[in-house]
């Protein structure tokens, strides 16, 4: 029989705090920036292709999204694009670091209930001093016993992870709006997966639910996680 988890991870980004929609919103600028200098047509598709050709070379986060566009921004045009649409892509990037950070709702009681008797850690991808800049404007940081800024989530991460913080992934709960980076290598790690959907997803941590997995869970919001929590014990 299963023991009960002893320790929760979170994920950040569209988990704890809006991420996802500022990432839109500056898409909507790139093709603003680009219309009198390329078709609209796959503009958006090329630069998915783009993004995800670089992750290996960028990583996750703002500063190789920046460069995903602005490389972009040399194919449609045919190495034509003028410097002032390179320059207002860098500031729509610096405008997205910029941004101040909006928790998600129940968030932070949630965090704060289970922090009580639970070690509570971050794990999160994407840029180091974005995150952690992220982090500071939550107001949760004090919160967490461990944060962990990685640059991908695997399941060799989540062991690693949940071994150093805690007893084990065995003993080990995940929590995140990305099934491809949340929740199915962190059960494949041998802890439980928690869903938590959000209205906005990049294609890129898109998933299908392992539904049939009995350490599987989805929930509407990070409010009835608690109960979830308390189920397992």
């Amino acid at each position: 029989m299963a023991q009960a988890p002893t320790t929760i991870g979170f994920d950040a980004d569209d988990t704890l705090w809006q991420n996802e929609q500022f990432f839109r919103m500056t898409q909507e600028r790139f093709a603003e920036l680009l219309s009198d200098f390329a078709p609209p047509d796959h503009l958006m598709e090329r630069l998915l292709a783009a993004e995800k050709r670089n992750l290996g070379h960028y990583g996750f986060g703002v500063k190789g999204f920046v460069l995903s566009m602005i490389e972009t921004a040399i194919e449609v045009t045919d190495e034509r694009v003028p410097a002032s649409v390179i320059q207002g892509l860098l500031h729509a990037g610096q405008d997205m670091l910029r941004h101040p950070i909006h928790l998600l709702p129940h968030a932070r009681e949630t965090v704060e209930e289970l922090a009580a008797d639970y070690r509570i850690l971050l794990i999160t991808k994407g840029d180091l001093l974005d995150q952690e800049r992220k982090l500071a404007q939550s107001g949760l940081g004090d919160l967490f016993d461990g944060v962990e800024i990685v640059s991908n989530k695997t399941p060799a991460v989540y062991q690693e992870v949940f071994t150093r913080h805690g007893d084990g992934p065995g003993r080990a709960l995940m929590v995140g709006n990305s099934l491809r980076s949340d929740v199915i290598p962190a059960i494949e790690a041998g802890a439980w997966g928690v869903y938590v959907p959000h209205g906005l997803t990049w294609e890129l941590e898109r998933a299908e639910p392992p539904q049939d997995h009995e350490r599987y869970h989805e929930l509407s919001d990070l409010g009835t996680l608690p109960a979830l929590v308390a189920s397992l014990d």
